[in-house]
């Protein structure tokens, strides 16, 4: 067996250039199937394993080239799984780690578009949030042909052949919702639910199951509503505000996304804040105060920035490392209530009340 041997001698046992070897190596276009397929043996017969470090400073450009695909809608989510995805490449940067940042203005918005031109853009992975899993199964499908692995966050395209999804597992976010609402509820309580769009495969399983569990939680309770607010500020808050008006037995609402402030305000203008039991999503500044006043119960907190974090994790760990990447890679979500709303990183800048420590 060949052992230990570099770039060049699989290049000559090849009987190819040094840059084709590189390219079939690390996924990238401009290679035959066959030919890829003959250098990938060799190099396996070898126990090929490059110095990553090396070779990146040594050949002066990215040894992984990845896409990222993040909306600008419900910025406080949004923004923290971007920030995660940024700060952990600029900690893996030593790796040759380079990141193409492709922001979509909406969720869902030209993400077909963003798709198909990161997948042109020489990248050999791609992290995207996918707002129409149908939709975009083609494509993923496409790309991951191609040797371009593809990781959903937050989200999933489930028909597809991603590679991965990283999330907090809806199902167990829903199912805590629904366990903490029956706490605050009397029997037969009436609920309405407040996502963004169905299509979307995290929100439809947080509906169903939030559905499912709090019958199960709340003998004789029903869910008498669901709202599609399309990850729309003004319109959630409109939306609420009549369902307020026509639903004056509800007894409390349950937001699968980062929409919950909405929410919050609908119930404040109506004058039902504390009396119909809220809980919501995540944590952000915005909501501190509704938490501090009990217009917000609890929130089931998702990891937003950790999400980030391990898309890319998964994508070094495999492309540069050779380590497997699990189908499914589910975060444990945590409930924030007033008594914890000071341990997250998104309230860290702000002042902590009399009687609590500075928390890392």
């Amino acid at each position: 067996m060949i052992r230990r041997i570099g770039i060049r001698q699989i290049a000559k046992l090849a009987d190819v250039s040094i840059g084709t070897v590189d390219r079939a190596l690390h996924g990238r276009p401009g290679v035959s199937e066959a030919t890829r397929n003959r250098i990938v043996q060799i190099a396996k017969r070898a126990d090929y394993s490059p110095n990553l470090a090396a070779r990146s400073l040594s050949v002066g450009r990215a040894t992984l080239r990845l896409g990222v695909c993040v909306p600008r809608t419900a910025r406080q989510f949004y923004d923290q799984v971007r920030d995660g995805i940024m700060d952990e490449a600029r900690h893996l940067e030593h790796l040759g780690i380079e990141v193409l940042y492709r922001p979509v203005d909406r969720f869902g918005s030209e993400e077909l578009e963003t798709m198909e031109q990161m997948m042109a853009s020489d990248v050999q992975a791609i992290i995207i949030i996918p707002a129409d899993p149908q939709a975009m199964t083609p494509l993923i499908n496409e790309a991951e042909g191609k040797g371009i692995r593809v990781i959903c966050a937050v989200s999933d395209a489930p028909n597809s052949s991603r590679s991965a999804t990283v999330c907090a597992d809806p199902v167990v976010c829903a199912s805590l919702a629904a366990e903490l609402m029956a706490r605050f509820v009397p029997a037969g309580s009436s609920m309405a639910i407040v996502t963004g769009v169905l299509q979307v495969e995290d929100q439809r399983n947080k509906t169903q199951a939030f559905t499912e569990r709090f019958r199960h939680f709340c003998p004789e309770g029903k869910i008498v509503r669901v709202i599609e607010g399309h990850e729309n500020d003004e319109e959630t808050f409109r939306k609420c505000l009549n369902l307020l008006d026509e639903e004056s037995s509800l007894a409390g609402i349950y937001v699968n996304l980062a929409f919950g402030v909405s929410v919050a305000h609908a119930l404040t203008a109506r004058g039902r804040a504390g009396k119909v039991a809220l809980i919501t999503s995540d944590i952000f500044p915005e909501m501190v105060p509704y938490i501090e006043n009990g217009t917000i119960a609890a929130s089931i907190y998702q990891r937003p920035y950790v999400q980030g974090v391990t898309a890319i994790r998964l994508i070094v760990n495999h492309m540069l490392r050779s380590r497997p990447i699990p189908p499914t890679h589910y975060l444990n979500p945590a409930v924030v209530m007033r008594s914890n709303l000071y341990l997250f990183r998104e309230t860290r800048q702000l002042t902590n009340p009399p009687g609590h420590s500075s928390h890392i």
